[in-house]
């Protein structure tokens, strides 16, 4: 099992959704759930379409963190 970092971002009309160490994918709902459930399907679907093609799976190399800084 891998863990790939996910970014989630609140848009005008909901949030929108995408995985760095997977270029060309994002997704887009309308709640933060339902993008969710978006990203993880679509990352199982992006995996999947590099194995049928004989791609290598990239590794996670992203690192996420949140960094408090006074405002």
């Amino acid at each position: 099992m891998k863990e790939y970092a996910v970014v989630m971002e609140r848009t005008k009309d909901g949030w929108s959704a995408y995985a760095p160490d997977l270029p060309g994918l994002g997704v887009a709902g309308a709640t933060l759930k339902a993008t969710q459930q978006l990203i993880r399907e679509g990352i199982e679907m992006h995996l999947a379409g590099l194995r049928e093609d004989g791609l290598p799976i990239p590794e996670p190399c992203t690192k996420v963190m949140r960094m408090a800084i006074p405002a």
